[in-house]
C-alpha cells in the first residue's frame, strides 16, 4: 500500500524517534484522505464521513502551513512526493 512506501521514505530520512513529525503526520492524513475519498465515491450520502474528511483536510492544511513556514525545502519535497498540489510554473 502507499502508506508503507511513504512511511519508509520518511523513516529512512529521519530516526524512528521522529515518527510524530509534521511530515509523518501529513503522510498519514493523506492516506486517510485518499481512503475516505474512495469511500465517498461509493457512498455519496455518508455525511459523517464527509465531516471527518473535512476535519482531516483542515488538520493537514494546518500542518502543511506550519511546515512551509518552518522549512520550505522539506515542504516542497513532501508536496512533490505525495503529489498533493500542483507546482506553480513561472
Amino acid at each position: 500500500m502507499l502508506k508503507n512506501a511513504f512511511v519508509s521514505i520518511i523513516l529512512q530520512e529521519e530516526n524512528k524517534e521522529n515518527a510524530g513529525s509534521a511530515e509523518f503526520q501529513v503522510v498519514n492524513f493523506t492516506n486517510k484522505i485518499r481512503k475516505l475519498t474512495s469511500h465517498l465515491e461509493l457512498h455519496k450520502k455518508d455525511y459523517l464521513s464527509q465531516r471527518g474528511l473535512r476535519k482531516i483536510l483542515g488538520k493537514r492544511q494546518r500542518l502543511l502551513a506550519y511546515l512551509s513556514k518552518k522549512n520550505r525545502i522539506r515542504y516542497n519535497e513532501l508536496i512533490g512526493q505525495l503529489n498533493i498540489r500542483e507546482t506553480k510554473t513561472g
